[in-house]
């Protein structure tokens, strides 16, 4: 069965020289920057804004807004399938991690791991395994198990010596708010993640991330134009340090702004009742390069491939250990 010994992690490098792997998710936000004629172009603007809005955010000490640069590696974790008597591995999830470079100080600062998030399962269940159990229903509902593999898949990847190894800390996830919701602002506010927004109701993306055993809250950092989905263990206003908060919303920010601009590059910031929207028409567009819909077909295709290569061919054998899991 799943063991310790199950999951490996691999680093890449994500500068203005990568390219994806024939294991990558191609759907993930820096994948998407690094294919096509524009891809270098990409890659070099997007780390550009990047730091800018890192140093931004980290202003003291910092009067020309140059001290920080970050550095990014992409995270992957594969699967071995010994677990079912087969050779090889399945590529499970992939994230990014920071590294914070103090100029001034000549020194590197850890920052963390989790920002970006993707998931060949999670492809599967959002793409191929809703739209089918809702077709031909005329109100939308999930599985009652809906999330409960890739959640178990998820947090024993956390538990696992491995990752341990590999980070100091479990990761901060920061993801676009949902489209489904009205979020609504608070009178709390925090030095660097903002203010802070509260929704009645949870969004299915909300509840899938808490089968990963993480908690959702929602900040608009100073001179952002809407909040932030940040997912996360504990305590996340204490149990991060400020750089290691800044790295994650300079990049995730940073990302949303070419992926959402309806969003996160509006003209105007969000109201205190505030619905997101891609249809909203008041906003900037980036030189960034990035084709919405390619990405939404790609999803489809992945969780296609994760249908075929992964949950037929193993169903019985991971539904087993799904069901007797216990982090």
């Amino acid at each position: 069965m799943i063991q310790d010994t199950t999951f490996s992690i691999h680093r890449l490098r994500f500068d203005e020289n990568y390219h994806p792997s024939d294991r990558t998710r191609l759907t993930t936000n820096f994948a998407n920057l690094a294919r096509g004629e524009s891809r270098q172009e990409n890659l070099r603007n997007v780390l550009q804004m990047i730091d800018n809005r890192f140093n931004d955010l980290a202003q003291w000490d910092n009067a020309n807004r140059d001290r920080y640069t970050l550095e990014l590696e992409i995270i992957s974790v594969e699967m071995d399938l010994a677990f079912a008597g087969k050779n090889g591995s399945f590529p499970l999830i992939e994230v990014l991690y920071t590294t914070i470079v103090d100029k001034n100080a000549n020194k590197r600062i850890e920052g963390l791991a989790g920002n970006s998030f993707s998931s060949y399962v999670r492809d599967y269940d959002f793409s191929v395994l809703l739209p089918a159990y809702n077709k031909e229903k005329t109100e939308f509902s999930v599985p009652h198990n809906y999330g409960d593999l890739h959640g178990n898949l998820f947090k024993s990847v956390m538990n696992s010596s491995v990752y341990k190894k590999n980070f100091k800390k479990l990761p901060v996830i920061c993801l676009s708010v949902s489209t489904n919701r009205t979020y609504h602002r608070t009178k709390n506010q925090h030095p660097v993640l903002g203010v802070e927004y509260e929704q009645r109701e949870f969004s299915l993306t909300d509840h899938y991330f808490k089968k990963m055993g993480m908690q959702a809250r929602y900040f608009m950092p100073r001179n952002s134009a809407a909040p932030l989905a940040f997912y996360f263990f504990g305590d996340l206003l204490s149990d991060y340090s400020t750089l290691e908060l800044i790295s994650t919303i300079s990049v995730m920010e940073s990302f949303q702004k070419v992926y959402r601009p309806e969003i996160y590059n509006s003209n105007s910031a969000a109201a205190d009742y505030y619905q997101p929207s891609l249809k909203h028409q008041d906003y900037s567009n980036t030189r960034i390069v990035y084709d919405r819909e390619e990405r939404k077909q790609l999803a489809i295709s992945q969780g296609h491939y994760t249908d075929e290569q992964f949950i037929r061919p193993y169903h019985d054998i991971l539904e087993k250990w799904s069901a007797g899991y216990t982090a």
